[in-house]
């Protein structure tokens, strides 16, 4: 919704889109209702978004680049930057690290990861998050978390591997139907020629080693082929490049790997928890 205080807080890239938008709408000779009738909105829309009263949706940044960019790629690429800065801030550095990934590494303790989210899931975990947030504001999470699935599909593909804990398996979250989808979702998922997906099962420490005791983790390489490692404690961001201490979490993440399930059986107690007969 429209409203002074969006234009107070509007961020650095909507502020610029705004600017943009409204020199190349000059240089037109258009009124804001001419731009309106060629994009497919109206008067109000494009004076909300050129005042930053409302800033353009990633819609209306398609049009504006069909009808005003021309092929110049001004308004997808900062429908990318302004998908950036919505998140909550302290994953925006990673996320524009993970779009660009060369390969990830992920151990997930607690939940699904994002990346491997359905959106019914994402919509009951951050709905029932604490503490509450508004109704639109999740809705804007839950679709921004489901644009990074573009990752999986992306040229040249990433090599991605995730081990889950077999609890976060049987943690239901939202509904056992909800969890029934996530669980075929992620069988999807392993079957993706870039995608290994392991399960640290139960019974992983009971003979006296355990090295998932530490929580989740995210080890990264970028184009650079630059390793790096993420972590988001209680909301917490924290990015590590230091080489030794890279090399610690590597060690740990290899220690977890080997105490998985390996792929097959991974997937075969997956499909049994989603009660897939095989």
């Amino acid at each position: 919704m429209a409203s002074s205080e969006n234009k107070e807080t509007a961020s650095p890239t909507a502020r610029m889109i705004a600017d943009v938008a409204r020199a190349l709408r000059i240089q037109r000779g258009w009124t804001q209702e001419q731009e309106g009738r060629e994009i497919g909105y109206s008067a109000a829309a494009i004076s909300a978004m050129e005042t930053c009263a409302q800033p353009a949706s990633d819609a209306m940044l398609v049009e504006l680049e069909r009808v005003l960019g021309k092929g110049t790629g001004v308004f997808l690429t900062a429908q990318r930057y302004m998908r950036m800065e919505r998140l909550p801030e302290q994953f925006q550095d990673y996320a524009l690290l993970e779009e660009a990934a060369v390969s990830l590494q992920l151990f997930a303790t607690n939940v699904i990861h994002g990346l491997f989210q359905t959106e019914a899931y994402a919509r009951a975990l951050i709905g029932g998050s604490y503490p509450p947030l508004s109704d639109d504001r999740v809705e804007d999470l839950v679709q921004l978390r489901m644009v990074r699935a573009a990752l999986f599909d992306r040229d040249p593909l990433p090599m991605i591997e995730v081990i889950i804990d077999e609890a976060v398996l049987r943690r239901v979250i939202g509904s056992e139907e909800i969890m029934r989808e996530q669980l075929l979702h992620l069988v999807e998922c392993a079957r993706r020629r870039n995608v290994t997906l392991l399960v640290l099962p139960l019974d992983a420490g009971k003979y006296g080693e355990y090295a998932g005791d530490r929580g989740s983790m995210n080890l990264l390489e970028t184009p650079e082929h630059e390793h790096l490692v993420y972590l988001e404690p209680q909301d917490e961001s924290i990015l590590i490049s230091d080489p030794a201490k890279v090399s610690i979490y590597a060690q740990r993440y290899a220690k977890i790997r080997s105490q998985a399930l390996g792929p097959r059986e991974s997937l075969d107690l997956i499909m049994r928890l989603a009660g897939v007969k095989e």
